[in-house]
Parts: C-alpha cells; structure tokens; sequence
C-alpha cells in the first residue's frame, strides 16, 4: 500500500460509484430518503419567501395607503401558512434522517463485512510486508472518512445544491441585473475551489497516513509491553510515539494553513460580492429600478446563495478526502487473494510427499530456502524435521499449510498436487500447534471452540481433558468461561500449549503440524504437554519440528535438513551409525 500522496490527486468519480453501490441493497430505505431530502431542500427556499413578503410586502403596502388592519391581516395568514411549511419539514426531515442513517450504517457495515472478509483471504506474505496495527489503522482511517462523507456530506452536497440552485432562480426572478452582478463571481470561486481542492486532498492523505504510523506504534508498544518494561524502554516508546504524533501535526498544520488560506480567500470574494451587489441594489431601489419587496427578497435569497456557496468548500474538501480514501480501500479490495485449485478434498488420507521442491522467499529472491527438497510421509506417519536455524523446516510447514507455492516441484496430498486443491478444504484437513501459542482475547472456551466452530460445550471438555487442559481449567473460579487475555497472557506457557492442543483435538485433522514448544517449560509442564501431544498424534500424519532427543527417538522417520537441502533421512539409530550431519547436531543441539 503505498503512501503516494500524488497518486489519485483528482477527484474519482468511480471511488464515488463504488461506495454508492453498496447502497443499492438498501435503496427502499435511501431513494425515500432522498427524496425526502429534495423536499425538504425546496421547502427551505419557502423561508425567505415569507420572509419577503412579511416584511417587504408589508413596507410595500404601508407604502401604499392600506390599511394597518389590512396589513396586519395579512401578515397573520403569511406568518401561518409559514408555520405549517416549516412542521411538514420538519416531519419530512425527521424520517428523511432516520432513513440515511438506516440506509447509510446498513451499506457501510456491508463495505466493512467485504473489507474484512477480503482481507482475510490475502496470501501470507502480504501480512508479512505490511504491519499489522499500520493496517488496521489505515482501513479504520479511511472507512472513517468514507462514514463521514456518506453519512453527512453527500446528503449536505445535495440540499446544499438544492439550495444554491433554488435561490439562484430566485434572486434573478427577482432582479436579472443584480444577480447578472453577484453570479459573475461564481467561475472566480469554482477555479479556486478546483486548485485549492487537490492540495488539501494530499495533506488529508498525507495526515492520514501519519496518524495511521503514530496508532501503530501504540498498538504495538501495547502488543509487546512485557518487553518495553524488561528493557526498561518506557522512554524510547514515547520518544517514538511523540515524533510520530509531530510528523502528523506537522503534515495537519500544512493542510490546515491550505484549508485557511482557501477559505479565507472564499469569503473575502463571496461576501464581499455580497456586500457589492447590495450596495448597487440600493442605488437601484433609489434610482426607483426596484421595489422595497424586490430588494428584500433578493437580499434574503441572497445569503442563501451565500451560505450554500461557503459550505461547498468544505464539502468539496471532504469529498476529496473521501476519494483518497476509496482508492486505499479499492486498492486492497483490488489484491489477488489466496491461489485456490478448487478440486474438492471429501476426505484426506493422510499421505503427503514433497518432490523436488524449489522455493524462495519474495524478500529474498537470491537466497534458496528449499533446493529440490524430495520426501514422502505415509499416512499415520511420525516424521521429526531437524536441522541448524534457517534450514527450511518452517518453510517446509508453510508450504504444507499453502502459505506459499513451490516456484518448482510440487506438494502432494494423498498423490493430488496440492496447487490443484480447494485450499479452505485442505486446510481443514490440516491442524497446527506453534511453538509460540496466541491465543485470542476471549475465553478459555471460546479458544478451544475455534478448532470446530459449533462444537458443543461436551465435545469442548472432552478436548480439553485429552489435552492435560481440564484440571487446571476447572481449578479457575470461572472455568472454561475465563478470559485469557490478549494473546493469552493470563495463562502459563504450559496451559497455552495445552489450549492448542486442545484446539487441535478438537479439529480431528488428518495431518499435524508441530513445532514442538517444551523446551522452555518446567519439568510437569513438560511432562503434560508431552502426555497431550503423545495423544494427539496417534493414528495421525505427524510433522514436528524437533528441538529435544526425546522427541527424535520416538520418530518413525527423521528428515534433516541443511542450507534447505534434505541431506539425510532414516532412523536415529541409522543416522548415528551414519556419523553425518544429524550425528553433529544430536551432540551440539539437541539434548
């Protein structure tokens, strides 16, 4: 996502197209409303109306001989019939906001269920280019201002339209020669409007985009507060905090002098047209060219025009804000998501083989991770990945998992290429448990539960007690309905393996992926977790990442892994006996 503030500087009547059309499931609430605004809008021109004839017909006829009682008469039907316009506006415009606010919430919350959704089915690697709270900020920075102008903005665009409209034929129905005086200055307005326009639009983006950095470093400082207060960097986070926050000042204090600047000059010209034309329009009612009644009405329509005309800055400016906001979100909206084959997976057999797969990262595209890497795994299978940091084992998981394609060879599933197969599927087939545990912010429950969406509580605790997790669950006050906190934080790294392996259970995959995590647990964590894991992997297909010679022993099949090559494969008494790499790493890494 790149932060081009040039990029999209003109208005984009498609980002515009694109946030209406999520209207379109709701246009029986927003066409009503609509119209309930155009309604409205005209009967707002009624005001000045009665207005000019309540006070300049008044003058008029004074003027002319009627009577006081005559006049006062007349005055009391005006001042009535006022009355009743302004209560059927007021009634219209009571239904007409309740229904841009139904219309509107239900059309935004359907952008944000897309967003979202699409979001979540972008390929790894974008995550992994993209900061996560930067992100989040981001698409919360700009569905904001997509909510602002969608909500109030174009509704005000449009009355205000109405508005200018309407009182523009009336100020020429009431004297051709002064509103000939005051539109001339119009084409004035506009040009600015349209210069001025695309330079607050860059400094909206550009703010945008620092407030954005400046709520990631919260999110993330927050995230990792265990390590500021170890590293006792309290003050280095809100150094970093505070320059993010004088980057967006500095970027909000440039737009603001252009918005000042361009409003300024706005009404300096608007009004002082104003106050030009009425200074003729005196001469003119002297000179006898217009009645007391016609300059009144032409006054009172006047401002009208005026106060439409001042508010189109600002709307012009927000709708300007809103483009650039649309282009970051049609921008993401726009990524390719995850490749899919789409065959349908009925059932996984267990079987998998990597044959002479290539692959290396997109940041790193002059360093192999994995160099013709050849292996097969029989269902059922236990098979220990071992190997120096940066050997591939991780790689070998995110290839399993469809993380990423082999730019050569291919992985296999029960002999399909898995490039071939609904990956959704394939991944429900597959389960994981990481060495380090994130758990979600809710419930012990809740976490468990996210391994069979729908699991009923039963199944839950059945989960859970294979998982060594039921003991120390039940001993909590709340149960299984403990909060653990964001990213589990209030449980043990012991009790966090357990939930995921609970979770895991409770999933009943056909292939384990495991990153065995015991190495930095107390002996009777040790000792539970590996009870659990023992459980789980039996009848299973079991790839696990090993860091302990207890877990290598117990492996049908070792594959060692070096500078991403398979190097060796077989037994640990083989290997031993073959006095290779695996031997080197059993007496320096592995205890």
């Amino acid at each position: 996502m790149p932060k081009d503030e040039g990029k999209g500087s003109r208005f984009s009547a498609d980002g515009l197209r694109w946030v209406l059309s999520y209207l379109k499931p709701h246009r029986a609430v927003f066409l009503p409303s609509m119209l309930a605004l155009f309604i409205t809008a005209g009967l707002a021109l009624a005001f000045p109306w009665f207005m000019k004839e309540l006070f300049g017909g008044t003058v008029e006829k004074l003027r002319n001989g009627i009577s006081a009682e005559a006049v006062l008469a007349e005055a009391n039907r005006v001042i009535l019939a006022l009355l009743v316009v302004l209560a059927v506006q007021a009634i219209i415009g009571f239904f007409r906001v309740q229904g841009f606010i139904r219309s509107g919430e239900s059309a935004l919350n359907d952008l944000r269920k897309d967003i979202f959704g699409h979001l979540l089915r972008l390929p790894v690697p974008f995550f992994q280019e993209h900061r996560s709270g930067a992100l989040s900020n981001r698409v919360s920075a700009d569905l904001g201002t997509v909510r602002e102008t969608l909500m109030t903005t174009l509704p005000q665009a449009a009355r205000q339209s109405v508005t200018l409209a309407g009182s523009i034929v009336m100020v020429f129905v009431s004297s051709w020669k002064l509103s000939l005086a005051m539109i001339g200055s119009v084409p004035l307005v506009v040009l600015a409007v349209a210069i001025a326009g695309r330079k607050v639009r860059g400094h909206s983006k550009a703010a945008q985009d620092a407030l954005a950095e400046a709520g990631t470093v919260i999110e993330e400082g927050v995230q990792s507060i265990s390590d500021v207060k170890a590293f006792t960097n309290e003050p280095f986070e809100e150094k970093r905090y505070a320059t993010s926050l004088d980057e967006f000042y500095r970027v909000t204090l440039r737009g603001a002098l252009a918005r000042a600047s361009f409003l300024a000059f706005v009404i300096f010209v608007m009004f002082g047209t104003i106050a030009g034309v009425t200074w003729l329009g005196v001469r003119m009612m002297v000179d006898g060219q217009l009645t007391e009644k016609q300059f009144s009405g032409f006054i009172l329509y006047s401002v009208f025009v005026g106060a439409s005309l001042g508010s189109m800055p600002e709307i012009i400016s927000q709708i300007q804000a809103m483009s650039g906001a649309t282009d970051r979100l049609r921008e993401i909206m726009g990524l390719p998501t995850e490749a899919d084959g789409g065959q349908a997976v009925e059932h996984l057999g267990g079987a998998l083989a990597f044959r002479d797969v290539h692959f290396h990262y997109p940041s790193r595209p002059d360093q192999a991770v994995l160099a013709g890497v050849d292996f097969e795994v029989a269902p059922g299978q236990r098979i220990a990945l071992v190997g120096p940091s940066g050997a591939g084992k991780s790689t070998v998981f995110s290839l399993i998992l469809g993380y990423y394609r082999p730019e050569q060879g291919q992985v296999l599933f029960d002999g399909r290429d898995a490039a071939s197969l609904d990956l959704h599927a394939l991944r429900k087939g597959i389960a994981v448990v990481p060495q380090e545990v994130m758990l979600f912010g809710g419930t012990i429950l809740e976490n468990i539960e996210y391994g069979k969406p729908g699991a009923s509580r039963q199944e839950i605790i059945e989960a859970a007690k294979q998982a060594n997790a039921h003991a120390f669950i039940e001993e909590r006050e709340q149960g299984y309905e403990t909060v653990v906190g964001p990213r589990g934080v209030k449980l043990s790294g012991g009790q966090r393996q357990r939930i995921a392996i609970a979770r895991a259970i409770l999933a009943d995959p056909r292939v384990l992926l495991l990153d065995e995590a015991t190495s930095a647990l107390d002996a009777e964590s040790e000792r539970l977790v590996n009870e659990a894991l023992e459980r789980l992997m039996v009848g299973r297909t079991s790839l696990v990442i090993a860091h302990r010679l207890s877990t290598v022993r117990t492996a049908d099949r070792i594959l060692v892994l070096n500078q991403g090559k398979l190097v060796e494969q077989g037994s640990h008494d083989e290997l031993m006996a073959h006095g290779g790499t695996y031997k080197v790493l059993v007496q320096t890494q592995l205890g």
